[in-house]
């Protein structure tokens, strides 16, 4: 599945949930503007910054849940910035994941993680991404090899200070009431 979303207007959060059906296709929620103080993110709290001229920041979360709103593995992506004579003088990111165990010392554990930005100094524009391998073993498979989630995060910046936030997730195998949500602030 994928999708992209546009960045919020300062201190404001955009985000959007994607579930899957009693048909096993995904059914893809509106997406909703509100203030950062009620996004549901992990990094909703974060927030796009401004405060001197030039200087950004935008967070992104991208999750999967299960039907009883757990949240199975998460992906968070932080884009920083510097801009002025119409270039991207400075880009950085920094990303972090989590995953559910369970008390039986199984669940969902991370396989592998990356993150970076693809031109990081004086850029007509810049990618920040990040991307996250997960599997699972454990009550809902013992044997490890049919459940796996792998996130992608990017945040697409442009030298004018904007940016959006573009997400994927590749999903193994899903199950009735699993549920994507993704969003930036």
């Amino acid at each position: 599945m994928t999708g992209s979303l546009p960045a919020p207007p300062a201190g404001m959060a955009v985000q959007q949930e994607v579930s899957i059906g009693a048909d096993c296709r995904p059914r893809t929620g509106e997406v909703r503007l509100m203030p950062l103080g009620r996004a549901e993110g992990t990094a909703a709290g974060v927030g796009t910054e401004d405060t001197e001229s030039g200087r950004h920041r935008l967070s992104s979360w991208n999750e999967m849940y299960d039907c009883c709103n757990i949240r199975m593995t998460g992906l968070y992506l932080t884009s920083h910035w510097t801009t002025g004579g119409g270039r991207v003088v400075s880009a950085a990111t920094d990303a972090t994941q989590q995953w559910n165990r369970e008390p039986w010392d199984a669940g969902w554990s991370r396989k592998s993680a990356t993150e970076g930005v693809d031109c990081a100094t004086d850029c007509p524009a810049s990618r920040s991404e990040a991307h996250a391998d997960f599997t699972y073993r454990g009550i809902f498979d013992a044997t490890g090899t049919w459940y796996a989630n792998t996130h992608h995060s990017y945040v697409d910046i442009k030298a004018d200070g904007t940016a959006s936030c573009h997400f994927e997730v590749d999903l193994r195998h899903t199950f009735i009431g699993w549920n994507w949500r993704r969003g930036c602030a």
